[in-house]
């Protein structure tokens, strides 16, 4: 029985795609949840797990998506704890623009071979 080989990484093509595209497209899977109920959690998570062995730069993000999901889970779960007190309202409308907003600026410098951690994300996983 012989092994199948093993890509190197410029023929390694996660999911049958360029790997700046697959990148570029784990940082807008986040969004998903906005269609798919924890889609936006799951959908990054499986991309970055059946790939991260395969490509450094792969594991590299796919750490900086955890990194802004925890954190933009723990965010938002402070806003919701602050609603009664008002100001609750204003931070969980400006946690949700500044996730959106990163989510894209994570995209297109990962469409353009750029790593970039998203700045107030909290460092659980180590790059």
């Amino acid at each position: 029985m012989s092994e199948l080989p093993t890509p190197s990484n410029s023929e390694f093509k996660p999911w049958g795609m360029e790997e700046n595209v697959f990148i570029m497209l784990m940082h807008l899977s986040q969004l998903t949840g906005f269609i798919i109920p924890f889609g936006g959690l799951i959908l990054p998570i499986v991309m970055w797990a059946t790939n991260k062995d395969q490509s450094e730069n792969i594991n590299k993000h796919g750490k900086v998506v955890l990194n802004w999901i925890i954190s933009f889970n723990i965010y938002l779960v402070i806003s919701l704890i602050l609603i009664p007190l008002v100001i609750g309202i204003g931070l969980l409308f400006g946690i949700c623009i500044t996730s959106l907003v990163f989510i894209v600026i994570g995209a297109i410098k990962a469409n353009n071979g750029e790593l970039w951690p998203y700045p107030i994300s909290i460092k659980i996983f180590k790059l």
